[in-house]
């Protein structure tokens, strides 16, 4: 096989391929192999869509014997086997021990399908049409969603998205400080009725801004947004497609702060990495009518039967104190990084199993991510400016593949830094 091929057939929108140029061939909890035989520790997780690892034994069991029992693959929005035992599943097991009631929506196979059904649906429920959004963030790429997404680096003027859309500042945006509170801000915005800025339907949020550069809101600017929410009745929408499903230590990353979204977004891991969305959604607000908002994929069979055999690992708290076991591990090791390279490393932020290292020297990240491939680690870089190395491995990543993984990525960091020398003495391991 020769990687020249998708240069010369595929689009030049592809992307990742650019980062990790070999062919990847199988894939075993969290290391993959490419078609020389070559392996990698794998702390990419499929941008956050394998939270449950590559070919979880018990998950490729229930789906090879629902192919062998001919389960019906495509069933639009019918009853099925495969959907009852999901939503079963995840009521039993995610939504009634946490006291949460909520409808369940099955859109498109993507992410963005369920953020555009929760901008859709917030502005039919309050019939308003401006929805907020924050600095730094990302939900998605079809219009809607790229509407409510920050970088610029996604947008063109004549995409035509800005429209209806309001941008604030996230947590810290101005200083970690706060002394400038964007929730007061917003607040006085909107109770001002001669400030300009008119009452939006929702406020969509990620707890956690990952492609922004693994920015962590703090509970109590979560506590400060739902409060206003609730006062000024505008619906509060949780972006949770990528940090939620457990990247925290628990399953929904805003239990944390002990709040109550009223529409929540989820893809990725929920699916196990296959195609699969949902909107959930207080029953009040389920205003639609049959068929008012529909679509040919809105649930992926083999994924209902992957997703809901993944859910078992809630079943009881271990994999939760697991996540967080090695999440505290990955903390310890990345500031241990971040004292032993000062000039070269500026912060180190995240929560659970999500984890960035800033640099502040342009383009050192890429540079780190490229030197950590070639020796065989998967990381990506996040940020406006790729000024972030991302830590996001499948959370059942063994510690033999976490510690190995770890020795890499500083390794990584020791040559490039090596090759940005600065004034000051790097302090030894």
């Amino acid at each position: 096989m020769d990687i020249d091929l998708f240069e010369k057939y595929e689009s030049n929108v592809r992307g990742y391929i650019r980062s990790f140029p070999t062919i990847f061939t199988r894939a075993k909890n969290a290391t993959v192999w490419d078609h020389h035989g070559k392996s990698y520790i794998d702390f990419f997780g499929g941008a956050g869509s394998l939270n449950y690892g590559h070919n979880d034994p018990a998950v490729q069991e229930a789906m090879i014997d629902f192919i062998r029992r001919d389960g019906m693959l495509n069933a639009l929005d019918k009853a099925t086997d495969a959907k009852y035992h999901f939503i079963k599943k995840f009521q039993e097991t995610i939504l009634l021990p946490r006291g949460m009631d909520y409808k369940i929506q099955f859109v498109g196979p993507t992410g963005t399908n369920a953020v555009e059904t929760a901008l859709k649906l917030a502005r039919k429920v309050k019939q308003r049409s401006k929805i907020v959004a924050f600095t730094n963030a990302y939900h998605g790429h079809t219009l809607g969603a790229l509407a409510v997404t920050g970088n610029e680096f996604y947008h063109d003027d004549y995409y035509g998205v800005p429209l209806n859309v309001s941008k604030m500042p996230f947590d810290h945006y101005f200083d970690e400080e706060d002394q400038m509170d964007s929730i007061d801000m917003m607040r006085r915005y909107y109770e001002d009725g001669s400030s300009g800025y008119e009452l939006p339907a929702g406020i969509i949020v990620e707890t956690i801004q990952g492609e922004g550069g693994i920015n962590v809101s703090s509970v109590e600017w979560l506590k400060k947004l739902e409060k206003m929410c609730r006062d000024l009745d505008i619906l509060l929408i949780i972006d949770d497609i990528q940090v939620g499903n457990g990247r925290t230590g628990n399953f929904f990353s805003f239990e944390r702060a002990g709040i109550t979204p009223d529409i929540i977004t989820i893809s990725k891991s929920i699916g196990t990495g296959l195609p699969m969305a949902i909107v959930l959604m207080r029953p009040e607000i389920d205003q639609w009518s049959p068929g008012e908002h529909t679509g040919t994929f809105r649930g992926n069979s083999l994924a209902f039967i992957a997703g809901a055999t993944a859910l078992k690992r809630w079943d009881n708290d271990e994999f939760a104190k697991e996540i967080r076991r090695k999440g505290e591990w990955v903390e310890k090791r990345f500031r241990a990084i971040k004292d032993r390279f000062p000039d070269h490393i500026s912060d180190v932020r995240g929560l659970g199993m999500i984890w960035g290292i800033e640099s502040p020297i342009e383009g050192f990240c890429n540079e780190v991510s490229r030197e950590a491939f070639e020796h065989g680690l998967l990381a990506e870089t996040a940020g406006a400016t790729d000024q972030v190395i991302k830590f996001l491995a499948p959370l059942t990543i063994s510690d033999v593949e976490l510690d190995k993984g770890l020795d890499i990525l500083e390794a990584a960091i020791e040559a490039t830094a090596a090759k940005h020398p600065t004034t000051k003495q790097e302090v030894t391991a």
